[in-house]
């Protein structure tokens, strides 16, 4: 009569193949919690940049050719360092520049933040109408 159960070498093939079948699954989980935080940290940016644009696109105060730039408070930053760097600059002015004529203005916004220890950034343009004021039209446009 035969004896029934598993042997010792099948015990130890099994054990062996459900170890290396656990260990698989535990990198892919531990690969798919860091680019969770990855795009975490890219969706928060991408936040960041549209409360900041929308204050640049409203704020008519905006020294042209400057560059500016800042730091978020830790609290709206996720507690992660992180910060701005802006540029307001004309991007296309009529032939005959005049004030009260509409000319085209062009943002430029940097959004930077700090992961592990490299500083990532995501940027991104607008784009806004003005009205000339006697101050905006080039001196070489009024002297022709």
């Amino acid at each position: 009569m035969g004896r029934r159960g598993f042997t010792l070498l099948e015990l130890v093939v099994a054990t062996t193949i459900m170890g290396i079948a656990v260990v698989g699954l535990l990198s892919g989980l531990a690969g798919a919690v860091r680019n969770a935080a990855r795009l975490r940290d890219y969706d928060r940016a991408v936040q960041l940049a549209q409360l900041r644009m929308n204050e640049l696109l409203l704020d008519d105060r905006l020294p042209r050719n400057v560059d500016l730039q800042g730091a978020f408070d830790a609290s709206i930053g996720g507690g992660v360092e992180s910060g701005w760097r802006a540029r307001l600059s004309a991007f296309e002015m009529p032939p005959v520049p005049a004030p009260g004529q509409l000319a085209l203005d062009r943002i430029e916004l940097e959004i930077w933040w700090i992961y592990g220890a490299q500083r990532h950034s995501f940027s991104l343009d607008a784009y806004r109408r003005h009205v000339l004021k006697p101050e905006d039209i080039p001196q070489t446009a009024v002297a022709q």
